[in-house]
């Protein structure tokens, strides 16, 4: 897939509309979880920036809200974003209309501004084409660099790009590269590592790497859910051998230990979803196991989902992963051969 570079861009004099995706949770309400969404936008924002007289938006949805609610107001995020930018963000409560125009116009050269939640209008998920010229309107170049909700067909994602000259963020353009190489030129031995839930979502995830990887090893609620439905796979994939207990919660020593003899001679592993429920102790002791065993494996790792994203940022390991993705169903969907519209909307 060849996608519109965000360096073949001009960005001298121009207002630009990021869309991004800050969607994160909260442990209390002063503790932002997830602070990996915010650093992976800073390397695009600076290029941005870096052309004289740019002024620069961001965009984003947060959460589900039926409307203009306070609660789920991206203001709460400002510091945080402040933070992993190293710059002043101005927030301003809305995404549309005159008030864009005159924040845009006082924007200090260096600064970001915030645009309220784009979800707080029901023209966003509806793909409205009247809202998407709404939010384009006082913008001249639009940047995408939210692979994690391209999968998404609504208006900030395709509408504007076919306003607006459109290109892709480094990040997101490093997501296609890194997930095209593990399905089109992996190293083998090559072991994918499938957990979580739902199993409609995962297994034309597990059926394309049945074709592609050497093993495929499940485990999580997807795991009891192949099961109970007596789904059948080729010898390439391995469901659980014994579980914590008859609740099912957790993959058992067993298992676990016969997944990491696996993991340990792998040279390119793929992980998408723990492997059993690792909020609650002690189910989280299968997923840890796994987690340990990719540390000290000398394979090439891609990482992705919001629950694996979860773990490997509660373990303080994110820097010791080959690449971690952005993108849960995203990923899921791009690696298992669809075509994601924000892709697609991108495209040269």
């Amino acid at each position: 897939m060849s996608l519109k570079n965000i360096e073949q861009g001009n960005f001298e004099n121009a207002r630009v509309l990021m869309r991004v995706d800050f969607n994160v949770e909260f442990k209390n309400i002063s503790e932002v979880q997830e602070h990996f969404r915010f650093d992976i936008v800073k390397k695009t924002v600076d290029f941005i920036l870096g052309s004289p007289g740019t002024k620069l938006a961001l965009l984003t949805h947060f959460g589900r809200p039926e409307g203009k609610d306070a609660n789920f107001s991206v203001k709460q995020i400002v510091s945080t974003i402040e933070t992993a930018l190293g710059r002043k963000v101005v927030f301003i409560d809305d995404c549309i209309g005159d008030t864009v125009k005159t924040a845009l116009e006082n924007l200090a050269r260096g600064e970001v501004l915030l645009l309220e939640n784009v979800r707080f209008y029901e023209g966003e998920e509806k793909n409205d084409p009247q809202f998407a010229e709404k939010l384009a309107e006082h913008f001249t170049v639009f940047v995408n660099e939210a692979f994690s909700v391209c999968h998404r067909e609504h208006a900030s994602i395709v509408g504007v790009p076919k306003l607006l000259p459109s290109y892709a963020g480094f990040h997101l353009l490093e997501e296609i590269e890194k997930l095209d190489d593990a399905t089109s030129a992996p190293k083998h031995p090559a072991v994918a590592i499938i957990g979580g839930a739902k199993i409609e979502t995962k297994l034309p995830l597990i059926r394309m790497f049945e074709e592609k990887y050497d093993c495929i090893l499940v485990g999580g609620k997807v795991a009891n859910e192949a099961i109970d439905q007596n789904i059948v796979f080729s010898e390439k994939v391995l469901l659980p051998q014994d579980f914590d207990s008859s609740l099912r919660l957790d993959i058992g020593p067993k298992t676990i230990s016969y997944f990491i003899q696996i993991i340990k001679v792998a040279k390119t592993i793929v992980w998408n979803g723990p492997m059993g429920k690792f909020e609650d102790k002690p189910y989280d002791i299968g997923t840890e196991a796994i987690l340990q065993a990719i540390l000290e494996s000398n394979a090439y790792v891609i990482i992705g989902g919001g629950e694996s994203l979860a773990v490997i940022e509660k373990a303080g390991v994110m820097n010791k992963i080959g690449f971690v993705s952005s993108g849960g169903g995203a990923m899921l969907e791009y690696l298992s051969g669809k075509k994601l519209p924000g892709l697609e909307a991108l495209e040269s």
